[in-house]
């Protein structure tokens, strides 16, 4: 594994999985970036062939380090330096979850009992990742 001198926190917005730089310093600080099951601090340096668990709101993507660019890049080029190897499964279930929160225009607000409903199909669903 070669050595890159780049920040896991730097190396994550560059590769576009967050939208700003705080924001990943951030997600490392709340142990939401792991390499090999164990929390990631902000300033560790990335190597090739690593590979990440970054925890993006409720997606749990998997990737792999090819490489650094100089500056952040455009998404036409972030798989030269990125391998996403996230399941399928995890996306399948992020759209499952998008639709149980689909709401039709027109209906206004969500009522209490519509949101608690909405929370108990996330818990399961979070249950059933577990």
């Amino acid at each position: 594994m070669e050595k890159l001198d780049v920040r896991i926190d730097k190396w994550l917005w560059m590769v576009r999985l967050f939208k700003t730089r705080s924001l990943a310093t951030e997600a490392c600080n709340a142990g939401k970036v792991k390499l090999d099951g164990t929390n990631v601090k902000p300033s560790r340096d990335v190597r090739t062939e690593e590979v990440y668990e970054v925890h993006i709101g409720s997606l749990n993507k998997t990737v792999k380090v090819l490489g650094t660019p100089k500056s952040r890049v455009g998404a036409p080029l972030v798989p030269q330096y990125m391998e996403d190897l996230t399941p399928q499964e995890e996306y399948d279930r992020m759209k499952t979850l998008k639709t149980a929160e689909y709401r039709p225009h027109g209906l206004g607000r969500p009522t209490k009992r519509d949101r608690r409903q909405l929370e108990y199909i996330k818990n399961r669903y979070a249950e059933e990742e577990d």
